[in-house]
């Protein structure tokens, strides 16, 4: 079984998503938390495989959430529940450890299907989603213009990019792939530098917008 805590401050959606769930066979909502307080209380003790957690909440928000339980090292694979206005907290939701995005009037079987990728190790962000991002980053940066890569990505800064769209920190990628920091951070440039992009967080959203990874 793949068991799941849902984070959610609307009783009315975490209800829905509870008795979504409850239809797939091998997935169990085994907590749920209606603010982030109660969720960095409930998550550590129950170590569950996935984590659906609302970006929106008051006091303590899904980011908050997020890099409480990253620097306690108690972050499980988490899916940002989210709308089409949540831009920005979306972009930070990642960079703070998350692997992978939904909206919150998703179909059971685009739920069950990225809770069971992101049990697998696996991330999952919905295009419309990424596309919607990537349009909010245009807007909200004069100065962010892709151009075409000069040379196609190698297959280590692939493998770099893929442990990036997982929310890995250049120390974690370092460890996966038998790399020193130094390295890391040298693909890392160079991956900006091919996809035309400032940061992290917006080379992973092209990415996948562009199906590279």
């Amino acid at each position: 079984m793949i068991r799941v805590v849902v984070v959610e401050d609307q009783n009315l959606v975490r209800q829905g998503l509870r008795s979504l769930l409850s239809l797939a066979s091998d997935i169990e909502v085994v907590g749920e938390a209606e603010n982030g307080d109660a969720a960095l209380t409930l998550i550590p003790g129950l170590r569950p495989d996935v984590v659906l957690l609302d970006i929106r909440m008051p006091g303590k928000s899904g980011i908050d959430v997020l890099e409480e339980l990253k620097k306690s090292k108690a972050l499980p694979p988490t899916l940002i529940l989210t709308t089409f206005d949540d831009d920005a907290l979306l972009l930070r939701g990642i960079a703070a450890g998350a692997r992978g995005y939904l909206l919150k009037d998703v179909t059971l079987e685009t739920l069950t299907d990225a809770i069971r990728r992101l049990a697998r190790g696996e991330t999952f962000l919905q295009p419309a989603v990424t596309k919607q991002a990537l349009a909010g980053l245009e807007r909200s940066a004069g100065d962010y213009e892709g151009f075409d890569r000069p040379d196609p990505l190698t297959e280590r800064e692939t493998e770099v990019l893929r442990l990036m769209a997982g929310g890995y920190s250049n120390k974690e990628i370092a460890g996966a792939l038998t790399l020193s920091e130094g390295t890391v951070k040298n693909h890392i440039s160079s991956i900006l530098l091919k996809l035309g992009v400032r940061d992290r967080t917006r080379a992973v959203l092209k990415a996948l917008a562009e199906g590279i990874v």
